[in-house]
């Protein structure tokens, strides 16, 4: 006489064997699990969750990448000195360097970027002698006071998230002095200048809805 198994418990066994077997768990078309959108399962997003696919926002911010920035990486070491070289020379590299998205991580952005004719985001504070207070500094590496050099190392390292260039470097004493021959021509405009770009709030920071657990 064949023992009959109860409808549930044959699905049961259908389905472990199944996931044994590599064949996707199928008993209520989600895994087992029901589908609560953006519900977390075993510690994770329920994959049959809409929520399950990678938010394109989840993308770090490039201003907000690495977060804190250490003041020595910004900060000429001491005994060393800037690259010596033709002046007008220097200043077309840095030009060149100014436009060129190679500096960047994965090429993907050039001072240029952010600063379209030269000046554009640019607190009115640039107008001032180096070394000076930028918010940009205070924000990300907790100093008071930068110098135009330091400014350039920490543009390379937040929002570029590349390397800062040597401190003996043509790059950094190119890029430098034509920021500097930028900063001369600066005329600010009171509160009409842009803020620090990387203090805007990232439109992809907004809380994701696919993020909020549904318990």
């Amino acid at each position: 006489m064949k023992t009959k198994i109860q409808p549930l418990r044959a699905a049961v066994i259908s389905a472990l064997f199944g996931a044994a077997i590599g064949l996707p768990l199928t008993l209520n078309g989600c895994a087992m699990a029901t589908c609560k959108p953006c519900a977390p399962r075993a510690g994770k997003r329920n994959s049959c969750s809409p929520c399950a696919a990678r938010n394109p926002c989840a993308a770090s911010n490039p201003c907000a990448a690495g977060d804190r920035v250490d003041p020595k990486a910004v900060t000429r070491p001491e005994g060393t000195k800037p690259y010596q070289g033709d002046r007008a020379a220097l200043l077309n590299e840095g030009k060149a360097l100014w436009n060129s998205k190679e500096i960047s991580r994965n090429n993907s952005m050039s001072c240029s970027s952010c600063h379209q004719d030269g000046t554009a985001m640019l607190q009115p504070d640039f107008a001032k002698p180096y070394p000076h207070f930028v918010q940009m500094a205070k924000d990300v590496a907790g100093m008071e006071s930068i110098t135009l050099e330091g400014m350039v190392q920490l543009c390379m390292i937040k929002p570029m998230q590349s390397k800062p260039f040597a401190w003996d470097s043509r790059q950094l004493a190119a890029l430098t002095a034509y920021t500097a021959v930028l900063q001369k021509e600066f005329k600010p405009v009171g509160s009409a200048a842009a803020r620090n770009p990387c203090a805007p709030k990232n439109p992809c920071s907004m809380k994701n809805p696919c993020a909020v657990r549904s318990y």
